[in-house]
């Protein structure tokens, strides 16, 4: 094999992945205009239009040509299912494809970090201030919310009847409401924040690496796909990837960053001979580095869908009518306004499903339309929908591979419902829903139900409608986590243990899943990383007011 083979210390940085946490990196670390960086994406430049519309996310989301379009392994508790796991294959990574929801998880989360993995640096005071210099919100600054970073944060405009009716519902039902579930009271039904900016989709390319790009000691390499790490003496040096039909290295003189998400982060790590030694040995791969966490603690939130026919003609299910999709787009481009500046999922909320949670086990998303994937079509009707996620499950699965070849897929077993908490906190979900649907706030709009079927109301019926449906909401994580026992793969700092020079940056590195999406936790954890890289010391400890309701904490 050729190799196109450089002088060493060619970059002072390799960041793999242009993704959430890989944007906010070469940002951050290219400000320094005496260091050089290096960005390798696999992917294209976000280029499609439909990328940057918001009400574009139907159309993005499974669009092969930024995808990864990966699958679960066979997933026995789902009655021998494979889930699909879209991924973003393109710079801003998932961040570019996502439904743009702006959620940081509950502060209780971050505290529990702290305490359960020894990690000081990780409470939720500490994260605060890297939250909020993240963001700009619309909101504007407080002791809550960032008024100035690069993030555009937006909380939801669409008008329609059926939000109102939600937020009317969350207090009939007892579920609460909240003004602000990034704020005070992050716990009850409320308009959610979305990663949008002047009706735009602000992704972490658009955020981030764009005001970035000119500058001439950050390199951006498209269409890259990494081999593997580069090994010398117990150390990064470099990395081994092909683009443009050649097989290329590139060198390192302080370190390699490896951003490439809670799926191809292991993969990448265990090809690199970093990983569990025997496991290694079985796939004739040759160990730098036997890491035996790398690829284990695999987490992400399993959701369940409620769903009625709408008996007022006020839903979304023309969206995908030719004539109004033009009108849509051409509203967009010429003004900025309408439909086309909307994610849909404008609503939702964090509730307590039971009285034994300290805070919320469940998270809403709803839309005011009822959609259903047919392949990569979808199909929308007159109806609404509330999906539910289970935000702190206890079933882990594990990432390993398929073969030595980085272009195969990677085989990620996420042992869904293994643990029966799991199948009774989604069956409790269910019925949270239900109770918040069958409000009086619905009465005029409520048809009927969709999914489940009506006559599915025992738990048994419900558990048999859970594995059937449940399916991911897209957030993999915690395959490399922080920590400091033998199954930690990286440090507070997230430096690997055992490979100097070698860093993980992105959504693999949390102990735990959040309670919530994990795009704004992902780029608050890349603040964070560019600060310890940097040296720099870490931003003041901030303590805001928050209202918990179920908690003393």
């Amino acid at each position: 094999m050729t190799y196109t083979t450089p002088k060493k210390a060619e970059y002072d940085y390799i960041i793999l992945g242009a993704g959430s946490a890989g944007c906010v990196l070469s940002n951050r670390l290219s400000e320094d205009p005496g260091k050089k960086v290096l960005l390798l994406e696999a992917g294209p430049m976000d280029h499609k239009l439909l990328i940057h519309i918001p009400a574009g996310v139907y159309h993005v989301y499974k669009d092969p040509s930024i995808n990864w379009n990966y699958q679960s392994e066979v997933e026995a508790e789902c009655d021998q299912r494979q889930i699909e796991l879209p991924r973003g294959k393109v710079i801003g990574g998932s961040s570019s494809i996502n439904a743009m929801v702006y959620m940081r998880g509950h502060p209780m989360d971050y505290d529990r970090w702290s305490r359960d993995f020894h990690l000081p640096d990780w409470m939720f005071t500490e994260c605060l201030p890297y939250f909020k210099r993240s963001e700009s919100s619309d909101r504007g600054a407080s002791e809550w919310r960032g008024g100035d970073g690069p993030l555009g944060v937006t909380r939801g405009q669409l008008q329609n009847p059926l939000f109102d009716a939600l937020l009317e519902a969350g207090e009939q039902s007892g579920q609460g409401t909240s003004d602000d579930l990034n704020g005070f009271k992050p716990e009850g039904v409320a308009r959610l924040d979305s990663t949008t900016k002047n009706g735009r989709r602000s992704s972490a390319a658009v955020a981030y690496l764009r005001p970035a790009l000119g500058r001439s000691n950050l390199r951006l390499i498209t269409g890259a796909l990494v081999n593997r790490i580069l090994i010398e003496n117990h150390r990064a040096v470099g990395v081994e990837y092909q683009a443009r039909g050649a097989t290329h290295r590139a060198y390192a003189g302080i370190a390699v960053i490896v951003s490439c998400g809670a799926i191809k982060t292991p993969q990448l790590l265990m090809l690199s001979g970093i990983g569990p030694a025997d496991y290694l040995k079985s796939m004739a791969i040759t160990p730098n580095l036997d890491l035996g966490g790398v690829g284990k603690n695999l987490q992400d939130h399993l959701t369940v869908i409620t769903g009625f026919a709408c008996k007022q003609p006020v839903t979304l299910h023309n969206l995908t009518h030719p004539m109004k999709k033009l009108g849509v787009g051409l509203q967009w481009l010429l003004a900025r306004s309408g439909i086309g500046i909307s994610n849909i999922w404008e609503m939702g909320g964090l509730v307590y499903g039971n009285a034994d949670v300290e805070h919320p086990n469940l998270q809403y998303h709803f839309s005011p339309v009822y959609s259903e994937w047919q392949g990569r079509r979808i199909k929308l009707q007159q109806g609404y929908q509330l999906n539910c996620d289970q935000l702190r499950p206890k079933s882990r699965g594990e990432v390993k591979l398929h073969s030595r070849d980085p272009r195969d897929r990677p085989a990620a077993n996420f042992n869904y419902l293994s643990d029966s908490h799991d199948i009774k906190e989604l069956i409790e979900a269910l019925r949270m829903m239900e109770d918040l649907l069958i409000q009086p706030a619905f009465d005029r709009f409520r048809g009927e139900r969709i999914t489940p079927a009506p006559a599915m109301t025992s738990d048994t019926d419900l558990e048999a409608y859970v594995r059937a449906t449940a399916t991911t909401d897209y957030h993999p994580c915690g395959t490399c986590r922080m920590g400091n026992d033998e199954y930690a793969v990286v440090d507070q700092e997230m430096r690997v243990r055992g490979i100097d020079g070698l860093r993980v940056v992105d959504a693999s590195v949390m102990p735990n899943i959040v309670s919530g999406n994990l795009n704004a936790p992902t780029q608050m954890i890349a603040e964070r990383a560019a600060d310890y890289i940097l040296g720099k010391p870490q931003l003041p400890a901030e303590k805001a007011k928050f209202h918990f309701l179920q908690s003393n904490l």
